[in-house]
């Protein structure tokens, strides 16, 4: 499905709130001058209050679905419409906000 390319600055949250990050962005692309994000590198969860109570936090995040078209070093790339999963919970990552110049399939 297309969508917008996910970059360094893009707002990505899990289920529960916690803020997500790429561990290692992509600098050979950049989106609006930020290196943008590779499907293959797990992002990390920072702030997951894991709610309910016995819901563990989330810590790291791994983008299951990406581009089809597009590559960079052969690699896809995450694109908002994209699918996740956190770890340890199961929960999803859901882009808030990201660049809105570059779409790819």
């Amino acid at each position: 499905m297309p969508g917008f390319l996910l970059h360094q600055g893009a707002v990505v949250m899990c289920l529960h709130g916690g803020q997500a990050m790429p561990i290692a962005p992509n600098p050979s692309v950049t989106l609006m001058g930020m290196p943008s994000a590779t499907l293959t590198v797990p992002w990390v969860v920072a702030g997951c209050p894991g709610i309910p109570p016995a819901v563990p936090p989330c810590v790291t995040g791994q983008w299951l679905m990406g581009t089809m078209r597009v590559t960079s070093f052969g690699q896809p790339l995450v694109v908002q419409s994209g699918i996740a999963i956190t770890a340890p919970g199961g929960a999803t990552l859901m882009p808030v906000s990201m660049q809105t110049r570059v779409t790819a399939m």
